[in-house]
């Protein structure tokens, strides 16, 4: 993200403003929409445990401590303010903390500076502690149940259950969305996350790039070699395109011998880089018999109200105009 100057309200200077952030104790934000850079006072950090300023300054660091169970309520909440369709933006939710636990805080926030579009420019806000106020309400609600022990142990012994519950639950996701030759994420959790990551690259106006791929002439390497080998060569394959993509990147399997890389924050020319590397990569590759490995790449970049499945049908138009140059080529 920018490191540049942050603006400075009228009436203080820099020194001045970093002096008045660090003594306030609830968690001060100040984001700047048309660079993306977001600042947050030490006592931001203190509330939820981090060491001071450790974390990324970007909304995607808000994003990655919002509790999954309350993030798409945050966010609705969130999209209405900015786009006028609230007056205020006041909601509560919990925050994942520096040793793993969640801690409930009120968010509150103020619209300082909009663009000459009306989209957001800057905005101001704070998180505050209420934690100790949520878990005494739940006291209060436990005390007003049958007796004590007998709650207690039978809060117990649901935990329990729901623990078991909970790690059945994650084994069954874990299945469900991931392919079973090559363990990468399926089409089902392919489809799932591209839908987050449009309406991501939508909210905070970033970038969002898409890569189509498949093996060039595949089938007669089934054919001629037997489907045993042919898995085989699909496993190092992905190996190997494992090795050209950054942590955040999703290659997921499409079907078949096609494959498809989610890019968040990727421009359309560093997508085309990234097909270059790939494309280099599978030199790597050992042939299936006299059978060299190759790929052909479609390359497309996120266009303005532009949805999952309209993005897949541009790389999917690209990858075909790959084939149709000769293949073991890069089309956009």
């Amino acid at each position: 993200m920018s490191q540049e100057t942050r603006p400075v309200p009228a009436g203080f200077s820099e020194q001045q403003l970093h002096t008045l952030f660090d003594l306030i104790s609830d968690g001060i934000w100040d984001w700047n929409a048309n660079t993306g850079y977001v600042y947050r006072n030490p006592g931001w950090y203190a509330m939820l445990g981090y060491p001071s300023h450790s974390m990324a300054n970007s909304v995607l660091t808000w994003e990655s401590v919002i509790h999954p169970e309350d993030y798409s309520r945050v966010m609705a909440h969130f999209e209405a303010y900015i786009n006028q369709r609230n007056e205020h933006y006041l909601v509560e939710y919990r925050c994942r903390c520096h040793d793993g636990s969640y801690l409930w805080i009120e968010d509150s926030g103020h619209i300082i500076a909009r663009n000459e579009d009306g989209s957001v420019a800057r905005m101001l806000g704070a998180h505050r502690n209420i934690d100790a106020n949520k878990r005494l309400v739940a006291q209060l609600e436990q005390r007003n149940q049958s007796l004590e022990s007998q709650v207690a142990e039978r809060t117990r012994e649901l935990s329990w259950v729901n623990q078991q519950l909970q790690r059945q639950l994650d084994e069954n996701r874990e299945l469900a969305e991931r392919d079973a030759l090559t363990r990468i994420a399926n089409r089902y959790r392919l489809e799932k996350a591209l839908q987050l990551e449009c309406e991501r690259a939508k909210r905070f106006r970033q970038p969002l790039s898409l890569i189509a791929m498949d093996l060039d002439d595949f089938k007669p390497i089934n054919d001629r070699y037997g489907h045993a080998r042919g898995d085989a060569a699909l496993v190092r394959v992905v190996d190997v395109l494992h090795t050209c993509l950054r942590q955040q990147d999703l290659l997921a399997r499409w079907g078949g011998d096609e494959f498809v890389i989610v890019l968040p924050q990727a421009s359309l020319g560093e997508a085309l880089e990234v097909a270059a590397r790939l494309r280099q990569a599978m030199v790597q590759v050992e042939p299936v018999g006299d059978c060299r490995l190759t790929m052909s790449y479609g390359v497309v970049q996120w266009q303005e109200g532009e949805d999952q499945h309209a993005l897949l049908a541009r790389a999917d138009t690209a990858l075909y105009r790959a084939k149709d140059a000769g293949k073991n080529a890069i089309a956009e």
